[in-house]
């Protein structure tokens, strides 16, 4: 949620507004595509990093708004709490050699970013959740001092009502509430955008939808919190939970929480946004002067701040966008899955991986949202959060008897998965040296059953079989994280454990 807005309180007429804005605002979009007003094809990828700031003990380090004066960059944001910033790197075409340039830019913003972390006793690390953070670290009062987190935080608190209660279930249990939305804080992910045509829009959505069970599996990077080791992307059910603003009885009622996988195919993007009306209350009610029909009626393209605005307040995990470029309206798949790391390597693996398997399964004469429930799709997520790359995930069967089959994660990658990700990639008209390098990066992790989460886990237990307390275990597994993500070698190579001390003398 990008937008700036100026904190304030609301009354009831300004959430009724709203709501009519709202309804002029998806006319509007309505209007704008049966007019055909969008943009045409331009095959342009976006990519978003949300990132750590780590002492050198391996602890947070609550100084984004230092940090950012220091690297004085439009390309680094703040993110919700003070140990949060997020690198936006610019719009690139899909083809050639794009994905080893963006590997590139990465190097280059971070390398800057983390030797003026440095100056400040910090350091940069890319990690899902980092396995240090305390209950003390997630308060409202480390939230970043920017109006629009203040104001996110007291109207979600207020339309909650009560405590957040935080419980997750996996390999330990961790049970425990929160006054603040300041867990949501500890997730941080690599968001991956793709502009679309309305025409295909509803394809490549649904495509994202059936693979991000897939991408968990082989991407998962979020083993801990606050001391206890949970699920392997752990991310999705903190972030469900610490902006939930449903009571338990709402919850029991079936009231769809705003962080959301669905429950549907959909036949066109106006379905997503008509739904984030139909379903969520407006948490910040901020009404601008633009009647968007009045602009279309003049010919000019309005810019639905409104539903942009609520737009950004429905967390789902694939995720509609509306924007303006050059004055000419566009539509965006952001892809919000995938957690941040382990390493550049890694997270433009990820991205190589997404941006073919949607294209090539977008394009499929029976595609696998035809063949398969949705229901299968949100429990592959599901399982795959639970167990990263030892998840078993249900698929279309192959053949002509249909149905569908529980497959290993791994060989639905490697047997099935991993040659259409390459067929789309070469539609997009990436070259072979990129297809082969970053694809076998996803097919290497998945021979050794090796991913960041994975890693994070084995040599936190190794850690402890040494001695180590647990709080010390996970401050060591923190450092050794981020010795080795800065080598830049791919996780699925790391050593597990920590290096032996040094001999003395």
């Amino acid at each position: 949620m990008g937008e700036k807005v100026v904190a304030g309180q609301f009354d009831l007429s300004d959430r009724q507004r709203y709501r009519d804005k709202l309804r002029r605002c998806l006319t509007g979009l309505e209007r704008l595509l049966a007019e055909q007003r969008f943009d045409r094809p331009k095959n342009l990828m976006g990519l978003e990093i949300e990132l750590n700031l780590v002492g050198a003990d391996g602890m947070p380090k609550m100084l984004n708004g230092e940090v950012l004066e220091r690297i004085a960059s439009r390309d680094f944001q703040t993110e919700l709490a003070m140990f949060n910033l997020e690198v936006n790197i610019a719009p690139h075409r899909l083809g050639g050699r794009v994905f080893d340039r963006l590997a590139e830019e990465l190097r280059t913003s971070l390398a800057y970013a983390d030797r003026k972390a440095g100056e400040l006793d910090a350091g940069i690390v890319m990690i899902g959740i980092l396995p240090t953070l305390d209950r003390d670290d997630l308060v409202s009062s480390n939230l970043s001092d920017v109006d629009r987190y203040t104001l996110l935080n007291d109207q979600i608190v207020a339309a909650r009502g009560e405590d957040f209660v935080l419980d997750i279930d996996g390999v330990e249990r961790l049970t425990c509430t929160s006054k603040s939305i300041a867990p949501e804080a500890a997730c941080t992910s690599v968001q991956l955008h793709l502009q679309v045509t309305p025409g295909r829009f509803a394809d490549v959505w649904n495509a994202a939808q059936a693979v991000a069970g897939v991408q968990i599996a082989v991407g998962a990077n979020s083993p801990f919190l606050f001391g206890r080791e949970l699920w392997r992307e752990s991310r999705p059910p903190l972030f469900q939970q610490s902006t939930d603003t449903r009571p338990p009885e709402l919850q029991a009622q079936g009231v769809r929480p705003r962080t959301w996988f669905g429950e549907r195919w959909i036949s066109s993007a106006y379905d997503l946004f008509e739904e984030n009306l139909r379903y969520y209350p407006a948490l910040l009610p901020i009404c601008d002067d633009e009647d968007p029909l009045e602009v279309l009626d003049g010919g000019g393209v309005p810019s639905l701040a409104e539903l942009v605005l609520h737009n950004g307040t429905v967390y789902r995990w694939n995720r509609p966008v509306y924007g303006i470029a050059d004055g000419v309206p566009h539509l965006r798949v952001e892809n919000r899955v995938l957690p941040a790391g382990p390493t550049i390597t890694d997270v433009i693996a990820n991205a190589a991986f997404y941006y073919g398997l949607v294209r090539a399964l977008a394009e499929e004469p029976r595609p696998v949202w035809t063949r398969m429930p949705f229901e299968a799709a949100a429990a592959n997520f599901d399982a795959a959060c639970r167990h990263g790359i030892d998840a078993r995930l249900t698929w279309p069967r192959r053949g002509r008897y249909g149905g569908t089959v529980e497959v290993d994660a791994v060989s639905l990658v490697r047997d099935e998965l991993l040659p259409l990700a390459e067929a789309g990639l070469a539609a997009w008209g990436i070259e072979s040296a990129d297809r082969d390098l970053y694809l076998g990066v996803i097919e290497e992790r998945c021979r050794r059953r090796a991913n960041g989460a994975f890693w994070q886990a084995a040599t936190f237990h190794r850690a402890q079989e040494a001695g180590l307390s647990r709080d010390a275990a996970l401050a060591a597994t923190t450092r050794r994280y981020g010795e080795l993500m800065r080598t830049g070698e791919p996780v699925h190579t790391w050593p597990v454990g920590l290096p032996e001390p040094a001999p003395l003398g």
